[in-house]
């Protein structure tokens, strides 16, 4: 559930000022962060977002905004609880190296080992479903996902959904994300652990990092200060429905606070929780993976090293990103379930407004931009976001592609954005006897998104990369 399940506006749902803070930083600098927070928030019709920032588990700038239930016009608090979607894979992933370091499992060893009975078993390690380079079909796909995923699921149930599936890639070749592989995993804790996922959850990795407040989505309704999950409809906010607990399970069904969140990753990377050399795992990219370890992501942002995770269900996104040469964990917590995530362009905008020098820097334009071709590129997306009304300007190839449905996805993915602000160029990239121009297209703070266009020798566009 990263970026997808477990990554427009309407006056009646812009998001009111800070409902509640504490700030340890310069004044000016949490007034910069305030105001594109608020741009943030407005721009995706987001409810309410709590935001925090710490150096070392100490808090150096926590708001909270908005609604966290706009029927009840309850504010959102710095104590309110979110559903953290896939943030949980962490947790799944340190509780299978908690148990490795025991000698319970071996994460090199066959999925079949365990679990003998479940597809592909012999063909995957427990590594690579830890890493989503197994190529494990994913169960939350397919048209009756959303009917089916807000009703009891059994473990069987779950695997029933991708037991006829061929893998997506020879196992180890490819990334691609797979919360089957979670849940998987989820059950090989159970089985090698005899405790249920969630008691095990509790006791060994909750407790032992001072969680005292982070629950399941299954304990929802007897939360104090849980937030009423929200989502866009055909440009109308509406309530979100809530994936069930047995459904998001071990890939995305915990619910927590930020303050609670930075325990964890205090503890998580002290050595509290998983061994040193274990936590190096976790942030080391799996083969097969360029930006993947066990449970965490491995990026940049800026140019700048990251390591943390997003989240996502029906009605929440959430962020989780630590910077380590600037030392800062900035987590973002929104009761929207949109995308773009609000909760990622919330830890972006915070993370440039801290640091407006490497964010300028990141968007300054390569050398060799043709003023012709970035024309191109601007027509080219905008008639990608509005469905490709005049496709003459496409190839013919890439023109029978966006007739035969392309062009009702592009828009869907696209037009989400809104307006762009800026094309900014980056040069361009040689793949094998293709030339690609590559953009950052920039969006207001916390939001750009990367885009390629290959042309033939007659300026029609003839390729298209997103992201």
């Amino acid at each position: 559930m990263r970026r997808r399940f477990l990554c427009w506006m309407v006056a009646s749902c812009l998001a009111p000022a800070a409902m509640a803070s504490t700030t340890d930083i310069d004044p000016a600098l949490a007034r910069r962060i305030d105001s594109d927070v608020q741009t943030v928030l407005q721009r995706t019709g987001t409810p309410g977002a709590t935001l925090a920032i710490y150096r070392d588990g100490v808090a150096m700038y926590r708001h909270a905004y908005g609604l966290s239930d706009r029927e009840h016009k309850t504010p959102a608090t710095l104590s309110t609880h979110y559903e953290i979607g896939s943030i949980t894979k962490q947790f799944t992933a340190a509780a299978i190296l908690q148990l490795q370091a025991a000698g319970k499992l071996d994460i090199d060893a066959p999925l079949a080992t365990y679990l003998p009975d479940a597809p592909h078993a012999k063909e995957v390690t427990l590594k690579q479903l830890l890493s989503h380079t197994s190529g494990m079909p994913e169960y939350l796909d397919g048209p009756d996902v959303e009917a089916w995923a807000v009703k009891p699921a059994t473990f069987d149930q779950i695997i029933a959904r991708i037991k006829d599936k061929p893998l997506d890639f020879p196992p180890g070749s490819r990334w691609t994300y797979s919360n089957s592989g979670y849940a998987l995993l989820g059950r090989v804790i159970e089985l090698v652990s005899h405790e249920s996922y969630e008691q095990y959850v509790k006791t060994h990795l909750l407790a032992v990092a001072g969680m005292t407040h982070t629950y399941t989505v299954a304990e929802e309704s007897s939360i104090p200060g849980m937030a009423k999950g929200y989502r866009h409809a055909d440009g109308k906010l509406e309530a979100a429905p809530t994936i069930h607990d047995t459904v998001g399970w071990a890939a995305g069904n915990l619910v927590s606070t930020v303050d609670e969140l930075e325990r964890w990753n205090v503890a998580l990377k002290s050595g509290k929780i998983v061994r040193p050399a274990d936590y190096a795992r976790m942030i080391t990219p799996a083969p097969g993976s360029t930006d993947y370890g066990l449970g965490l992501f491995i990026d940049t942002l800026d140019e700048q090293p990251r390591i943390g995770h997003t989240g996502g269900s029906f009605g929440f996104t959430s962020s989780n990103q630590y910077f380590p040469k600037q030392g800062i964990q900035v987590i973002a917590f929104t009761n929207s379930g949109d995308n773009p995530e609000p909760g990622q362009m919330l830890v972006t905008a915070a993370f440039e407004a801290m640091y407006p020098d490497l964010a300028r820097a990141a968007r300054k334009p390569a050398a060799g931009e043709d003023a012709a071709v970035t024309s191109t590129v601007r027509t080219a997306f905008d008639q990608l976001q509005k469905g490709s009304r005049d496709p003459s300007m496409f190839g013919d190839k890439l023109k029978a592609k966006l007739a035969a449905g392309l062009s009702g996805r592009m828009a869907k993915q696209l037009s989400v954005f809104g307006a762009p602000s800026s094309f900014i160029f980056k040069g361009q990239r040689h793949d094998h006897e293709q030339v690609w121009n590559d953009y950052r297209i920039e969006f207001g703070p916390g939001n750009s998104l990367p885009f390629g266009v290959r042309l033939d020798e007659g300026g029609k566009v003839v390729g298209i990369s997103v992201g």
